[in-house]
């Protein structure tokens, strides 16, 4: 049985910021784009939660609900630098890291031998030593499956941590809501209230066959998550899925043409990001995204094995002919297949 550690850094942005400068430690900080140019808070610090204000919320609606929240600009390069600081403690302990973001890993220490070989113990070093050597503050949860550790460290945020040891995995997921489940939206959290699903218990009265046929292919990841079944691997080697770019306008584009006079910038930009992830000969479809003034988005994608302007300006007149109205959001995109393998297989 593995013993699995989800790592995930407390509001990293914005402790970044209040460790750079004290003063802003009792404030409510949001770190992101200016209200004024239609940013978006990238994350805030836990004095601004207590005001609503949440991460991709627009940052003009965050101002709204707390007068005095402290904008901060984002500074990725230094964000970065910080996480480089976190990931190399975390592979003191295990090669087995799986990065999911600038913030957050799965580390796999079944075969760590440090503090008998305790995961417990092993991620409350870890907590110590990102405090001291790094200034800011994580949490972690540990459990003998992805799934549950990444929900575990969720527990006693911030900087704590929570161990779902293998004779309480039946007992812990049990009394999960179902939208602890990865992939349960809205949409699918109020189909299954009307169902009278509301916990994972809830799920497991349910059979394989019947959440097949109420909720498609996602009916077996329900029926094995709700039981604390993950088989998953941490992975070291993720492989890209996707490239995107997108921009937020600080005045609405109020027509089509207005909105494909934005296209080439955007698509220069996504094809550099091609360019640099080498991943050229990988794309297998194009996608666009558009978001009308009223926040209404929609999506609209192709296949093909190019992502040229061409490509984007059929897509852009797709999507922008379901609203006609002001857009505020243009993202294009595209997805990649999996990179091909060395491995010489057997002719049998």
């Amino acid at each position: 049985m593995r013993k699995i550690i989800h790592c995930d850094c407390d509001s990293f942005f914005a402790s970044v910021e209040m460790r750079d400068d004290p003063s802003l430690k009792d404030l409510p900080i949001a770190v992101g784009g200016q209200p004024d140019k239609r940013g978006v808070v990238a994350t805030c610090n836990y004095n601004a939660r207590a005001y609503g204000v949440h991460s991709a919320m627009p940052m003009s609606q965050a101002v709204r609900l707390c007068p005095d929240l402290v904008v901060i600009p984002t500074n990725m390069a230094k964000y970065k630098a910080e996480s480089a600081k976190v990931q190399a403690i975390f592979r003191e302990y295990t090669e087995l890291v799986e990065p999911l973001s600038l913030d957050e890993a799965f580390l796999d220490v079944s075969a760590c031998e440090v503090l008998q070989g305790s995961a417990t113990l092993i991620a409350s070093e870890i907590r110590t030593r990102v405090r001291e050597t790094v200034g800011i503050t994580i949490s972690a949860g540990i459990a003998p499956v992805k799934f549950l550790a990444k929900v575990a460290s969720d527990w006693n945020k911030p900087d704590g941590q929570y161990t779902v040891t293998p004779d309480e995995v039946e007992a812990f997921v049990a009394q999960l809501p179902v939208t602890k489940i990865f992939g349960v939206g809205s949409v699918t959290a109020e189909k299954m209230k009307r169902l009278g699903i509301h916990t994972c218990a809830d799920l497991q009265r349910h059979g394989l066959p019947e959440l097949v046929r109420l909720f498609g292919k996602f009916g077996n990841r329900l029926y094995e998550l709700s039981r604390g079944i993950d088989d998953r691997e941490v992975r070291t080697d993720r492989v890209r899925k996707s490239l995107s770019a997108e921009r937020t306008y600080a005045e609405d584009l109020t027509d089509f043409a207005a909105c494909a006079a934005q296209l080439t910038s955007l698509v220069a930009e996504l094809e550099e990001r091609i360019s640099r992830a080498e991943c050229e000969t990988r794309i297998t479809a194009r996608t666009i995204k558009v978001r009308f003034a009223g926040f209404e988005t929609t999506t609209a994608a192709t296949q093909g094995r190019t992502a040229v302007l061409a490509d984007f300006l059929d897509l852009l007149h797709v999507a922008w002919q379901r609203g006609q109205k002001p857009v505020r959001l243009i993202g294009v995109g595209v997805k990649l297949q999996a990179p091909p393998t060395d491995l010489q297989l057997g002719l049998f």
